[in-house]
């Protein structure tokens, strides 16, 4: 069957994306899940349609670097949505979706404020935004909360692995608990971090 003409298609893989926003993933990935769905796709099908979707500004693919490599990797990438009313419209508003949805946010503000970006891995731990301007780069991880002693372990951990002198930020949405910084890491709450990098 002609998958132009298939919407379940279409719409299967959209709401893969919008359900993995945020997450690396690949193109066996998602012909996996397709196939749990009985939609049996090639993974040069899904290619294809994922440069489509990106083409129409859906979504936004953003590639994995080893930061200190300066490899790109070939595969796991991300994707992002354009625009999050699009996500929320083929998944419908979930409040367990709160991280992708602020992950999507800092992600759109950063491309809309002009930065080339990356997703970073170190080490075996992934930076969640090389962000990169007028030859100046920024780290930046994402938290729906910073509270607690694990989440703030990993998210600060993550950027405490990388050696340059590059700025490096945690932003979150818990605004309260936000602090100044953590061992020179910046903690940005989300409106703040938001309302800057412009």
């Amino acid at each position: 069957r002609n998958s132009i003409r298939d919407p379940r298609f279409l719409n299967d893989l959209l709401k893969f994306l919008a359900d993995n926003t945020g997450s690396i993933f690949s193109a066996n990935k998602i012909a996996k899940y397709l196939r749990s769905q009985q939609i049996h796709k090639n993974v040069e099908l899904i290619l294809n349609y994922l440069s489509y979707i990106e083409n129409a500004y859906f979504i936004n693919k953003v590639a994995r670097v080893d930061i200190h490599g300066k490899k790109q990797f070939e595969v796991g990438e991300k994707y992002y949505f354009e625009d999050v009313g699009l996500r929320n419209a083929i998944v419908g508003y979930k409040v367990n979706d709160v991280e992708k949805v602020i992950e999507n946010l800092v992600f759109l503000h950063l491309k809309n404020a002009g930065y080339s970006i990356n997703i970073g891995y170190s080490h075996g731990k992934e930076i969640d935004f090389i962000a990169e301007k007028n030859n100046e780069r920024i780290y930046v991880q994402v938290a729906y909360l910073l509270s607690e002693e694990k989440t703030i372990e990993r998210e600060f951990g993550n950027l405490l692995a990388i050696k340059d002198n590059y700025p490096k930020y945690a932003v979150s949405y818990d605004a309260v608990a936000a602090k100044n910084t953590y061992k020179g890491i910046q903690h940005l709450p989300l409106l703040h971090f938001l309302k800057t990098f412009d």
